[in-house]
């Protein structure tokens, strides 16, 4: 079985941030989303595993992956020029795939039970394709199934205006090869994108069988702001090791799952778990937490910040109150003002802003 990773998406939803970090290199818990992919994949056996870029993507997504063998896997790129769907990734991704089942993992979705309990139900049952799904409040974003009774697929729709059930498709899917004739036969939808969900529905008429697992744990689809800082939070809480390696000064208060990165020094601050504080950053006079991941070589400085995502090598001066912001990469925050008032910001990287 291989593994085929999608990343070619441009994120418009996630600029200005994304005009210069691929979203599935974004972190959470300091950990890139494409690492956790990857081990969620090796942890499922399958260690040949493509992965499909842009021209825009490729350089930070091939110096953040590397060949694979960080993971015991092989990673093969594969450009899709221009991304024209994820049943056109599948499509340009033929000659890896070759007559190989595999899985298809969107690069900014993350499941909760990992993908290894599909992967064994899917060699176990061997159906033609097996599709996870999860209930949500507002499925018209979504590819949606209908089931019947039995919990059978009976249809499967892109984005309906009006859905015939609450049961999004999951960035999750396992194929047999023939999967590749269904997208043969569709057509670019209103969207001009070929929809892996009407390719799963040619498969379905033409008498495939098709499984569909609901999911009851968590389903993390980082689309926006606050979608990447939710699951920030969630890595933080159940998938950080709480390792202190960092030096923390006497009048330094930790409390709660707490992770400090090597050459990091903590001085007169409290911090408040679940935080990631990163290799070599300084935190001084200051409250980090909960809910915060900093990144590698930042400054925090007579600040306090709460529920917050701040890259690598920010600077962040006297800012009473940041709180639900996502900061980008060597980006400057300051302020005069110390009465703590709330500040929301995302910013791209390389930003400089005052607060007043």
């Amino acid at each position: 079985m291989k593994a085929l990773i999608l990343c070619a998406g441009k994120a418009t939803r996630l600029r200005p941030l994304s005009h210069t970090l691929p979203k599935s290199v974004m972190p959470l818990a300091n950990k890139p989303i494409l690492h956790h992919i990857l081990e969620q994949i090796r942890e499922a056996g399958i260690d040949d595993i493509g992965i499909v870029i842009s021209p825009e993507t490729e350089g930070p997504i091939r110096a953040t992956a590397g060949d694979g063998s960080q993971w015991g896997a092989r990673i093969t790129y594969i450009t899709q020029v221009p991304p024209k769907g994820l049943a056109h990734a599948v499509q340009v991704s033929r000659e890896f795939l070759g007559n190989a089942p595999f899985l298809m993992f969107l690069g900014d979705n993350l499941i909760e039970e990992g993908i290894a309990p599909f992967v064994e139900e899917f060699k176990a049952t061997r159906p033609d394709a097996l599709i996870l799904l999860k209930e949500v409040p507002d499925p018209r974003a979504f590819g949606v199934a209908e089931l019947d009774a039995s919990g059978r697929v009976l249809r499967l729709v892109e984005k309906p205006r009006e859905p015939r059930s609450n049961l999004a498709l999951v960035g999750g899917y396992l194929f047999t090869p023939g999967i590749h004739d269904a997208i043969a036969q569709i057509t670019p939808s209103w969207r001009g994108e070929l929809e892996i969900t009407d390719a799963i529905q040619k498969y379905l008429e033409s008498g495939k069988n098709i499984h569909s697992h609901i999911l009851k744990g968590r389903w993390l689809d980082i689309g926006r702001m606050d979608d990447l800082l939710e699951a920030n939070v969630f890595m933080l809480k159940h998938h950080m090791s709480p390792v202190v390696e960092g030096m923390i000064s006497p009048n330094s208060h930790l409390e709660g799952k707490v992770a400090i990165g090597h050459g990091a020094k903590v001085e007169n601050s409290r911090i408040h778990g679940p935080v990631s504080i990163a290799e070599d950053c300084l935190i001084i006079n200051s409250t980090i937490g909960p809910g915060v991941s900093i990144g590698p070589k930042t400054t925090v400085q007579d600040s306090a910040i709460e529920r917050s995502l701040i890259l690598e090598a920010c600077r962040i001066e006297g800012v009473g109150g940041l709180s639900g912001s996502v900061i980008g990469r060597k980006a400057v925050v300051r302020s005069t003002d110390r009465r703590g008032r709330a500040v929301r910001l995302f910013l791209g990287d390389d930003c400089s802003v005052d607060v007043m």
